[in-house]
């Protein structure tokens, strides 16, 4: 089942133990502070007061999707502060994205060092539950919070960073909207008050909507398999029963599906995309597609009075599941501003590309040489182990060179590893690679590397091997 995954920077609710669960915020722990062993847990700064404390991921929930919820049932004067330090926090960093010019009054200037409480589940004296101004005593037998000054951490690791917006017009007429800091994290944005429809929750989908949630968008989803719902149901979204439903209750649709049937048929099928477009309904196709395809579906949508823009995404589902995709889109211009709220909560940086088609051609370039590379790097494992040389000397040579990269290496170790849990569907770098020669056959352009890898990842298909990651084109070379 699909998880909704969390990271620093990230607004969230956490329960401690048996107190109520209490807003506060993922921020990076002091060096010398190590991780509880055997617990999947995030370290989180607690608003209204000067708590942190390890937190289990399973007792953690994102802030936006919950607040009305966690509002209703907890109650009280310091809960209800600790809420409107979460709002003021929130309006602080909207005016810090808003006023920022890119230079800073604080650069280069240290906080003052203030003891770090570090709380514990079984801890009785949690500040939370009282007033921040009653200090501890030590003689106390209850106190026995850990004291970390906040000097011994980087200073900027409790501070909020805003995911501004930098424009950049290059010569060939693209935009880009990036993260001023491609580190920055998401918990500034503000979401747009347009109702948002997502249809596919495969891979990248899942990860998308997550994101889309914890930013406090407001959403409705729908997928094929019904069952993928539930997660981000109880997480706030809502549920649509059709793409048709979804389209005409929602100002903004997105749809991230494996192909181009697949695409079509959510548009042009039986309680279609199409029944349920209006005039200004925006429908936004994040799919991996040719450009015919995406030429027809924004024919048809804005034949109804719909607005059409195409954005499919360069990354994988951990990528996704961070929000550190790359979108490329195309199309209607307004829409793509429109959906920049969105757009920062999936990914760290977007382009735009002009008329509908572009971003499609871009994105089979693109995987085009990703499955070329994967398949080529594949090939040199096998070939270090037919001539007798070691295959993790291979990569770790690899990985000091020039071609040296996170993709390599983490492909290459699961390769080793013989771990080829989908990260992205072998099956779909093959469609893309597929659809990138035929793309070059309409331009009279040659792709004969394409080609080549083509044809090893229909041996891995033939292998049973399409709904493995991407590095599982491996097994081709050994079977």
């Amino acid at each position: 089942m699909a998880t909704v995954h969390l990271r620093i920077g990230d607004l969230v609710w956490g329960k401690l133990g048996r107190y109520p669960p209490w807003p506060g915020k993922i921020v990076s722990p002091p060096k010398d502070l190590k991780k509880p062993r055997g617990k999947k847990c995030h370290f989180v700064k607690f608003f209204g007061t000067e708590d942190h404390a390890w937190i289990k991921v399973e007792q953690l929930k994102p802030y936006h999707a919950h607040k009305e919820e966690m509002i209703k049932i907890n109650k009280g004067k310091r809960f209800q502060q600790a809420v409107d330090a979460v709002e003021d926090f929130l309006k602080k960093a909207k005016g810090k994205e808003q006023n920022s010019d890119g230079k800073s009054d604080l650069k280069g200037k240290k906080t003052p060092s203030k003891p770090l409480k570090i709380l514990e589940e079984d801890d009785e004296d949690l500040s939370a539950l009282k007033d921040p101004s009653e200090k501890p005593v030590k003689d106390d037998p209850h106190f026995h919070h850990f004291l970390l000054s906040q000097s011994e951490k980087p200073a900027s690791s409790m501070e909020p960073i805003s995911k501004r917006l930098k424009i950049i017009e290059e010569d060939t007429g693209s935009t880009s909207i990036q993260a001023a800091d491609s580190t920055a994290i998401n918990g500034s944005i503000t979401p747009t008050d347009k109702r948002i429809g997502f249809l596919g929750l495969g891979l990248m989908g899942s990860g998308i909507v997550s994101n889309l949630l914890k930013m406090g968008h407001v959403v409705t989803v729908w997928n094929r398999t019904a069952e993928k719902c539930d997660l981000f149901i109880q997480e706030g979204a809502r549920l649509g029963r059709t793409p048709a439903e979804v389209a005409s209750m929602c100002d903004i649709t997105f749809s991230c599906v494996s192909d181009p049937k697949a695409a079509r048929d959510l548009v042009l099928g039986p309680s279609g995309v199409l029944q349920g477009i209006r005039p200004g309904k925006c429908y936004i196709e994040m799919s991996t597609v040719d450009p015919e395809t995406i030429t027809e579906l924004s024919q048809v949508i804005t034949s109804r009075g719909g607005r059409f823009l195409e954005a499919p995404v360069a990354g994988s589902q951990q990528l996704s599941n961070d929000g550190m995709l790359v979108i490329l889109a195309a199309g209607d211009r307004t829409v793509y501003e429109d959906c920049s709220s969105c757009f920062q909560a999936m990914g760290k940086t977007s382009f735009f590309l002009g008329e509908a088609g572009n971003a499609a051609r871009m994105m089979l370039i693109l995987n085009m040489v990703q499955g070329s590379f994967m398949a080529t790097v594949a090939e040199g494992l096998t070939l270090a182990q037919a001539t007798g040389q070691s295959q993790q000397t291979f990569l770790d040579i690899l990985c000091q060179g020039q071609m040296a990269s996170t993709f390599v290496d983490q492909k290459c170790q699961n390769i080793l590893q013989g771990n080829f849990k989908p990260d992205y569907y072998l099956k779909h770098i093959q469609k893309d690679l597929r659809l990138a020669i035929s793309m070059g056959d309409m331009a009279n352009h040659p792709t004969p590397m394409a080609a080549a890898a083509n044809e090893v990842y229909k041996r891995a298909k033939a292998l049973d091997q399409s709904d493995n990651d991407i590095s599982a084109v491996y097994r081709a070379y050994i079977h």
